[in-house]
């Protein structure tokens, strides 16, 4: 008898204190999303585990951030590029250049442009999302809705855990294609 307690005062009790605190940090900190397309491509690529930071505050979403949300239109979920915050008028020139509120949108991470004039003007509350890989990503340019409510936003990409071999920040643009 003694010797269980001592088993399990010293194993027992460490292992599910370990996978209680595993179970919280996944749930309401981070979690593992695996990419399934080529939409991200080549910042993220087909089969690239990405650890992701649950978002709680809305405001603090930036331009350029790497998000995953889920679409009621597609039913399922997604990551993409944030282009779009509440209120901005997005225009894709026919040279796939992107002009945010009038001011050209740095974005060194796409390599395939797509030419296609298009413009968007985001409602309040509602988010615009493109993939990194234009020529070859089914974003809001072309969803019957382009617009992704807030409550639908799961979380920000913060690196990539698998492949080992890439494990660390997004590299991005030109740089990405070699890694």
């Amino acid at each position: 008898m003694k010797l269980l307690k001592q088993v399990s005062k010293e194993w027992l009790m460490p292992i599910i204190s370990a996978i209680i605190l595993a179970t919280l940090i996944n749930r309401f900190l981070f979690y593992n999303v695996k990419v399934p397309s080529e939409s991200m491509y080549p910042t993220i690529k087909i089969g690239d585990k990405i650890a992701v930071a649950r978002v709680y505050k809305k405001s603090k979403l930036k331009r350029g951030d790497i998000i995953v949300f889920y679409s009621y239109e597609l039913k399922e979920k997604l990551i993409k590029r944030l282009i779009g915050l509440p209120g901005d008028v997005v225009d894709v020139k026919d040279t796939g250049e992107v002009f945010v509120n009038g001011k050209k949108f740095k974005e060194p991470y796409v390599v395939n442009k797509e030419e296609l004039g298009i413009q968007f003007k985001v409602p309040e509350n509602k988010y615009l999302f493109f993939g990194d890989n234009r020529a070859n990503s089914k974003d809001a340019r072309r969803w019957e809705n382009p617009y992704i409510d807030s409550k639908d936003i799961k979380g920000k990409a913060q690196f990539i855990v698998y492949p080992f071999k890439r494990f660390g920040k997004f590299v991005i643009g030109n740089d990405a294609l070699s890694k």
